[in-house]
């Protein structure tokens, strides 16, 4: 697999920091992740995932290797190789697993499409790199993507 590209890195490096320093600011328990960092999702069969960017915010799923279930909060960052890998088997698993809000940011595209859990499904909304987007698992937290130093 071939190593991230500079805007994956970029885009991921933005986002990390802004929501740990949200958490920080908040004194908030949870924890974010940015990979490599595995996440176990299922024992039979075995699934494990390494999202680009996750929230954790049930201590005990950490075990100090890897998340043991589901993540609050996935960030996917699209690779060009590989784009049904974050549009089709993550999101199924993610959906069937239960992670609260998973975003996948598309740089080619220019597109952020969020998927978030509302009473008995995921719900969907598209954005653009130039909208300011809420972080649903947050009351008050909005990520501005046309403030961000991405270089393009």
């Amino acid at each position: 697999m071939a190593s991230p590209s500079e805007i994956h890195q970029t885009i991921s490096t933005e986002l990390t920091t802004i929501l740990n320093t949200y958490i920080k600011s908040k004194k908030g328990s949870c924890r974010v992740f940015h990979a490599p960092f595995d996440v176990k999702l299922d024992d039979n069969p075995l699934i494990i995932v390494q999202p680009d960017l996750m929230i954790v915010c049930d201590k005990d799923k950490l075990d100090g290797k890897r998340c043991n279930g589901a993540p609050d909060f996935i960030i996917e960052i699209v690779s060009p190789g590989n784009p049904s890998d974050d549009y089709i088997r993550k999101l199924y698993f993610y959906k069937n697993y239960g992670v609260r809000e998973y975003w996948i940011v598309d740089p080619r595209r220019q597109k952020v499409i969020i998927y978030y859990l509302s009473q008995t499904d995921f719900e969907m909304e598209t954005y653009t790199f130039q909208d300011n987007i809420k972080v649903n698992i947050y009351d008050d937290l909005y990520i501005d993507f046309s403030e961000l130093n991405l270089g393009i």
